[in-house]
């Protein structure tokens, strides 16, 4: 079977004190590769709740996600949010688009050179077992109201509005739980990686 995968270790120095954003707007490949590396846990994870038990479309799309990121770095802007957010609108996008198409997009990893790694089926069972289980315990470790923001704006795609109305409190409510469970979620992914 083949499929598209990164490393999972792209550098071998100590990470930087510099938040996502900087990282992604450096336009340095070391910084890019921290940021994957402290990324790359939370994007697999959310695909993975997107699409359930199939870690080939997981691993294809979250190659395809950091390629295209990579790609258009440029256009990120930290005034409108978080790196991760943006990552997540990608691997959003990403999939929508492969549910219409019914094939993962590849063009920015062909762009970029990147080669298919042969994956097996161990391999993709143990990515599986990682998404999965990484995703749950990440989740029920979170503060129920953060949680539950969290899982209704990123990975439900409801409206902050929305979101607001149904647990009764302000958007801005909405926004800050979000923003700490995403948070959260960083420093996690930062810890296994």
């Amino acid at each position: 079977m083949s499929h598209t995968a990164w490393p999972r270790r792209i550098h071998n120095y100590m990470p930087s004190e510099r938040n996502d954003e900087e990282l992604l707007t450096s336009g340095r490949a070391e910084d890019f590769g921290e940021l994957y590396e402290r990324t790359y846990p939370i994007v697999r994870a959310y695909l993975r709740r997107r699409t359930g038990p199939r870690p080939d479309l997981v691993l294809d799309l979250v190659a395809e996600t950091f390629a295209r990121a990579l790609e258009r770095q440029e256009q990120f802007d930290p005034r409108r949010g978080a790196a991760v957010g943006w990552l997540l609108a990608i691997a959003s996008h990403l999939l929508v688009d492969a549910v219409r198409r019914g094939r993962v997009a590849d063009r920015s990893r062909r762009r970029l050179g990147m080669e298919r790694i042969e994956v097996d089926d161990d391999q993709l069972a143990l990515v599986e077992r990682e998404s999965a289980s990484g995703l749950q315990q990440t989740l029920t470790r979170l503060p129920a109201e953060q949680r539950e923001a969290v899982e209704r704006r990123v990975l439900q795609e409801e409206s902050y509005a929305a979101i607001a109305e149904r647990l009764g409190c302000s958007e801005q409510v909405v926004r800050k739980r979000v923003s700490r469970a995403l948070s959260t979620l960083k420093r996690t992914g930062e810890e296994t990686a």
